[in-house]
């Protein structure tokens, strides 16, 4: 099983963009977000309920909103793996964390849990109220979308191929 998760708060402008660009991917892309194997899941501030969420997969790409000292509208993609690197200069825009949340997968040791975690983290601007994202984060939701269809659609060959 493959999911999508998309994270985010809907009502405080750019800290939709997680949200917002998982709807877009199913959009652009419904021939691999319709695929039985393919769970879409959208989750305003799932904090530890996010680990609930990852049961059952054996990859999961998580799109949310981050800030760090880049432009509005960047794209990242780590692994989590990249946790270290994510922590210190790369932050979730809201309340407990992504990458907290992910670090407890080690410090717990839970078991049934993804082999493999790639997020996409899309710069957030203006995090004030609103439903409406800021115009360099929604310029950039064509390039968030294309890479969860990169990540799914190279997850979906490499389980065609038996690896």
């Amino acid at each position: 099983m493959i999911k999508v998760i998309g994270i985010g708060q809907t009502m405080r402008g750019d800290d939709a963009a997680g949200i917002r660009a998982v709807q877009y991917w199913q959009a652009a892309y419904p021939k691999s977000s319709q695929q039985p194997n393919v769970q879409v899941l959208i989750e305003e501030l799932p904090g530890l309920a996010l680990l609930d969420m990852l049961v059952g997969a054996s990859f999961v790409v998580i799109a949310d909103a981050v800030r760090s000292n880049v432009d509005p509208g960047t794209i990242h993609h780590l692994e989590i793996t990249d946790l270290a690197t994510f922590k210190p200069g790369l932050s979730s825009a809201h309340g407990w964390g992504l990458a907290e949340t992910l670090a407890l997968i080690g410090i717990l040791g839970l078991s049934n849990m993804p082999e493999q975690i790639s997020l996409v983290g899309i710069e957030a601007g203006d995090l004030n109220m609103g439903m409406t994202l800021s115009p360099p984060v929604t310029e950039s939701l064509t390039q968030a979308a294309a890479l969860i269809e990169s990540l799914v659609t190279g997850r979906l060959a490499t389980k065609v191929n038996g690896n």
